[in-house]
Formats: structure tokens, sequence, C-alpha cells
């Protein structure tokens, strides 16, 4: 899929197989709305093909759309609905008359929809186009920045849900802007750049490139010495604390840290970005 630009999704191949969660990933305007958009046959890609569920994604768009669950990056709500019209309507066009699941997941994400549209928060209406999209248990879902939006503990219970959907055997592909959420629910991840696939790898082995940051205070500068001397990789310090960088198994680490006087430690979450570039190498603006 190429625009006047020259720039589009022109190398994109992968598959996702039954039952698994896939993690989307890339940089702003690297391609994966675009991907999801001819996954949903709301684009047509120019070259190629895509099949959901044995389903040509243009020539059956129609019928994968009515039984795929989908959330877009942008939402885009009927504003002058409420939130549980809006949530039947969408249950009567897929004929759907059993509202079990839609209460079940009202509570689970704690949402009152009888307002306006148009008066809840971002947060809100995300939860909408949430339970939007899995309340009709479908068996596949297409997920696009799934989390945006939701505060903390509503991002737990959305990662809860996915691991649920997971056990029950759904197939999942989810972009997502947080490397915790796709660390916590994947079980591969496909990086995009520039359009190109460059990397489909399960997450256990990203996990083990995955270079993460330790804050460690001690009680005098000499026990700092000491962490070099043991080898420990410090990039960062001062006379109370030091940054210290650990890839892949921390158990050498854990251990060199039993001869130092620590006196706390904690650990500097990771971004996308820094993941992305630790293996690329060029820094790209996330969302």
């Amino acid at each position: 899929m190429l625009y006047s630009s020259k720039k589009g999704v022109t190398d994109v191949s992968f598959n996702v197989k039954d039952g698994e969660v896939f993690g989307y990933l890339g940089p702003n305007g690297a391609g994966k709305t675009t991907t999801i958009r001819c996954l949903l046959g709301f684009m047509k890609a120019q070259q190629g093909e895509i099949i959901i569920n044995g389903l040509d994604s243009w020539s059956d768009a129609a019928k994968i759309q009515m039984s795929v669950g989908y959330i877009p990056g942008e939402m885009a709500l009927f504003d002058e609905m409420t939130g549980i019209d809006f949530l039947h309507f969408l249950l009567q066009m897929r004929n759907v008359k059993d509202k079990t699941r839609l209460n079940e997941l009202l509570v689970l994400f704690d949402l009152d929809p009888k307002g306006k549209i148009r008066k809840m928060s971002k947060g809100m209406k995300q939860k909408v186009g949430l339970i939007a999209a899995f309340m009709h248990d479908p068996l596949v879902y297409i997920l696009d920045e799934p989390s945006s939006g939701l505060d903390p503990l509503m991002q737990q219970v959305f990662v809860n849900l996915i691991k649920e959907e997971r056990k029950r055997g759904k197939t999942i592909l989810m972009s997502s802007h947080s490397f915790e959420e796709v660390d916590k629910t994947c079980d591969r991840i496909a990086m995009i750049r520039d359009g190109k696939i460059v990397l489909v790898e399960d997450i256990d082995i990203v996990k083990q490139h995955r270079r993460k940051i330790f804050t460690v205070s001690v009680s005098n500068p000499s026990e700092i010495v000491k962490m070099k001397q043991l080898g420990i990789s410090v990039i960062f310090e001062n006379d109370h604390f030091a940054d210290v960088e650990v890839m892949g198994d921390f158990k050498p680490f854990f251990d060199a840290l039993k001869q130092i006087d620590v006196v706390d430690l904690n650990v500097k979450t990771q971004r996308l970005e820094d993941v992305f570039l630790q293996f690329y190498g060029k820094e790209g603006d996330f969302r």
C-alpha cells in the first residue's frame, strides 16, 4: 500500500497462529494502522493477500467486520447516542440477543454507559470501544492501541482480560505503545519500520535482549567502586547511588549485589522506544 508520497506499507508478511496473542509494534508512521485497516478491508492492498479465518480481507470484508472484535486507534463514536444505546445498536447489527457478555464487561470495566457519549472522557470512550469489541465474544480480535486513554488500574484490567481470552483460545493481534503491556500479554511480536517488517520473534527472545536500568542506592561511595570491581555496568553515579545497566539474565547482577551494602533498589521502567532502539539504533516517535 503506497501513498502519493511514495511511502506506505511495502514489505509486510506475518501470520498469527490460532490461540496466540501477537503484538504489532513500531514508531508513528511506520505502517501499523495502515496494516490494520487493510486487515479489516477498510483499505485495499495493491499487492499481496490477506486472509482471516479463511476469508479474503477485501472481497469478504463485510463478513470479517461482522465477526472480528475490533477497536480502532482513533475512536469515532456516535456522540449523540448514550453509551448503552450505542452498545445495544451494535449487538442488534450483529444479531446478538444475549446481553450476558455485555453486562459482564460493564462490571469488569466499571462503566456506567447511560450518559451521552459526547460528554464522556477519553477513558470512558475507550471503555465503550473495548466493550464493543469484546461483547459479541468473537474468535479473533484486532486491536489498535487498545489501552490508550485508560488509567493504570483499567490498563491492568485490560491486561487480565487479554490473558483470559488467550486461555479461552482466542486469537489476538494487538498494536501497543507499551512494552510492559506487550511483555505481559503477547506470545510473539512483529516490529515494523518504514513500512517493512524488520522482526518477527517470540517475546521471550526479545526479553533476553532487553536492557534494564536499576538505580542502586548505597551507604557510601566506596560501594560504587566495589560494584565496578565486581563487573557491574555502572552508567551513571554520584556519591549515594548508581544507575546500572543489566542485559539478559539478572541472576549474576543480583548475586553481585549481595556483596554490596545496598540501601535501596529501584528499576526504571523501559519505554518501548528504548527496546526498539536496542534492535535498530534509530529513535522513533512512539505512540
